[in-house]
C-alpha cells in the first residue's frame, strides 16, 4: 500500500485502533462537545494531509539514513543521474521525464544561497521551491528567470536582513524545513552525461560560506519522530502537532490552528492519540474518516472533465491557496509537489471514454492525437503510466514508464499524420512496440505532463478552460 492510499484509509484505521487501545488519561475540563471534537478532527485531517505527508517525505530523504530513499542530510545537495523508476516509491505519481536534484534545506540558523549554471537554451530545466507547508514559493529556471546562471537566497520565515551583493533574488519560506526541487530535461538515454554536467553545476550553501565569514551558532538538534506507513496510520495528528512547530502561522492559519489547540495539538501541547479516553478516540477517528472522504471528493469534482481527463489548478503558493485547505490537501494527495500550471500542468485519468475505468486486465486501449494537435508547450509533454492502487510507476518488461514528445522522432504516426499510443499490459507486436506504454495487469492511472505550456491559442491555459483539449483514451476493438 502506498502513502497516499494509507492516509485515505488512515481515519477508518485509527477508528478501530480507538476500540482496542485502553484510556490512561481522564478528560480534559476544556475538550470540546463530541460533534465539535468530530468537526476538528475533520478539519484538521484536511488541513493536515500536506504537512503529514510533506514530513513523512523529508523524514525518508533527509533523516533517516537507512530508508532506501534517503538523499542526502540537510543543506546537501542529491543529483540523481537517472530518471525515477518502479524502484523509487517515496513520492506518489512521480515525474520519470527528468533526472532530479533535491535539497532539503534547514533555514533555522541562516539562510541559503542556490546557485545556477547557464542551461543550453534547448535543454529545459526548473527548480521549484516547495516548503513544508507544501506551498510553492518560487521558482529559478527555463520559464522562471531564464537559462542564464544566477545566485538565489532562500530565507526562513523569521529571518531578517538585506540581501547581499551578489545575490538575484531573496525568496521566503513560509516554514523552517524546506525542499527544493531541480529538474533537468533528459532527451534521451545517451543524453545523460549532458544532463550530469547541467546538475555538477547546481549548488547550495549556507550564506555565511557564500560570504566567506564565520558561522553562526547551529541550531538546536531535533529529534525527529520515526514515520512509516503504519506509525501514519495510528499517529496522524502527534505528526502534525510536531511538523507545526516548524510552520508559525500566517493570519489565516490561526483559526484552525485554535480549534486544534482545542484537542491537544499545537504549542505547549503533547498530543497523544492512545492516551486519549475512548470517547475521544472515537470522535478523532469519526472526525479523520469525514475528512479522507471530503478530499477524494475534492480531487474527484474539484477539477473539469475534458474527455475523461480531469484538468485543474492544484498546486501554488500560498495567496493561490489563500486558506483553501481541501483543495490543498487535494493537490497533494493526487500527487504531492507538483507544479504551478503556469510551470506545468497535469491531466490525469483513470477512465476511458465511456467513463468506465481503465484497467489493463481487461482491456487494450489507445490514445490518439490528431495531426497538428500535440500537447503545445514551451518546452516538453508527456504521458506517464502509474498503478491505479498506488500511484507509482510500473516495472514492465521494456522498463518504459511514459512516452514523451523526445521520443516523437522513433514514434511511428499514421497515414494521416495523427499518432496512436497503445495502453496495455502485454506488447501490441513489433510492428506498434514503439508506440507502446505498459500498463499494469490491473487498474490504470495515467497522467499527462504538458511543461511550460504555451498561453498563446491553442492552449491548455487556464487549466481546464484552454482551447486545447486531450483526446480521450479509447477502448482498443477487438481484432
Amino acid at each position: 500500500m502506498d502513502r497516499n492510499t494509507a492516509l485515505t484509509g488512515l481515519a477508518a484505521v485509527a477508528f478501530g485502533a480507538s476500540l482496542l487501545l485502553s484510556p490512561t488519561a481522564s478528560h480534559a475540563e476544556d475538550w470540546p462537545d463530541i460533534v465539535e471534537a468530530k468537526d476538528i478532527a475533520e478539519e484538521g485531517f484536511i488541513y493536515g494531509l500536506p504537512i503529514v505527508m510533506n514530513y513523512a517525505v523529508m523524514y525518508e530523504y533527509a533523516v533517516d539514513k537507512n530508508s532506501s530513499q534517503y538523499k542526502a542530510p540537510f543543506n546537501h545537495i542529491k543529483n540523481d543521474s537517472q530518471v525515477y523508476t518502479y524502484k523509487d516509491t517515496a513520492v506518489v505519481t512521480p515525474n520519470s521525464d527528468t533526472p532530479y536534484s533535491m535539497s532539503w534545506l534547514d533555514l533555522r540558523a541562516e539562510p541559503m544561497v542556490i546557485s545556477v549554471p547557464a542551461v543550453e537554451k534547448k535543454r529545459y530545466y526548473s527548480v521549484q521551491l516547495v516548503d513544508g507547508n507544501t506551498y510553492n514559493y518560487g521558482y529559478i529556471g527555463s520559464r522562471a528567470t531564464g537559462d542564464q546562471a544566477g545566485t538565489y537566497m532562500v530565507v526562513g520565515p523569521n529571518w531578517e536582513g538585506e540581501a547581499p551583493k551578489g545575490v538575484d533574488k531573496v525568496f521566503r519560506s513560509s516554514t523552517d524545513f524546506a525542499l527544493t526541487i531541480f529538474r533537468t530535461q533528459l532527451f534521451d538515454a545517451a543524453d545523460i552525461d549532458n544532463v550530469k554536467k547541467v546538475q555538477a553545476g547546481y549548488k547550495v550553501e549556507p550564506l555565511h560560506a557564500f560570504l566567506g565569514t564565520a558561522a553562526p551558532p547551529p541550531a538546536p538538534e531535533v529529534d525527529f519522530p520515526k514515520i512509516d506507513k503504519d506509525l501514519m496510520k495510528s499517529n496522524f495528528f502527534e505528526y502534525l502537532d510536531f511538523a507545526l512547530q516548524f510552520a508559525p502561522p500566517a493570519e489565516n492559519e490561526k483559526e484552525i490552528r485554535a480549534k486544534l489547540a482545542k484537542i491537544g495539538v499545537g504549542p505547549g501541547k503533547s498530543y497523544k492519540f492512545s492516551e486519549l479516553p475512548l470517547g475521544h478516540r472515537l470522535e478523532i477517528g469519526l472526525g479523520m474518516k469525514e475528512g479522507a472522504k471530503k478530499v477524494a471528493n475534492e480531487l474527484g469534482s474539484g477539477a473539469k472533465d475534458i474527455n475523461g481527463w480531469k484538468i485543474g489548478s492544484w498546486f501554488g503558493d500560498q495567496a493561490f491557496y489563500d486558506g483553501d485547505w481541501l483543495k490543498r490537501a487535494a493537490g497533494a494527495q493526487g500527487g504531492i509537489y507538483g507544479n504551478d500550471s503556469i510551470e506545468a500542468t497535469y491531466p490525469l485519468t483513470r477512465v476511458d471514454q465511456d467513463g468506465k475505468p481503465l484497467d489493463g486486465s481487461a482491456a487494450n486501449y489507445t490514445l490518439t492525437f490528431a495531426k497538428d494537435e500535440l500537447p503545445p508547450v514551451n518546452a516538453f509533454w508527456s504521458v506517464t503510466m502509474y498503478d491505479g492502487k498506488t500511484q507509482l510507476l510500473i516495472k514492465n518488461p521494456i522498463n518504459r514508464y511514459l512516452i514523451n514528445s523526445p521520443m516523437l522522432p522513433e514514434l511511428k504516426t499514421n497515414e494521416d499524420g495523427s499518432l496512436t499510443l497503445y495502453i496495455q499490459n502485454k506488447s501490441p507486436g513489433a510492428d506498434k512496440e514503439s508506440n507502446w506504454l505498459p500498463a499494469p495487469d490491473g487498474p490504470i492511472y495515467l497522467v499527462m505532463r504538458l511543461y511550460w505550456p504555451k498561453t498563446g491559442d491553442p492552449s491548455i491555459l487556464p487549466a481546464g478552460k484552454g482551447s486545447w483539449k486531450p483526446p480521450a483514451v479509447k477502448k482498443a476493438s477487438a481484432e
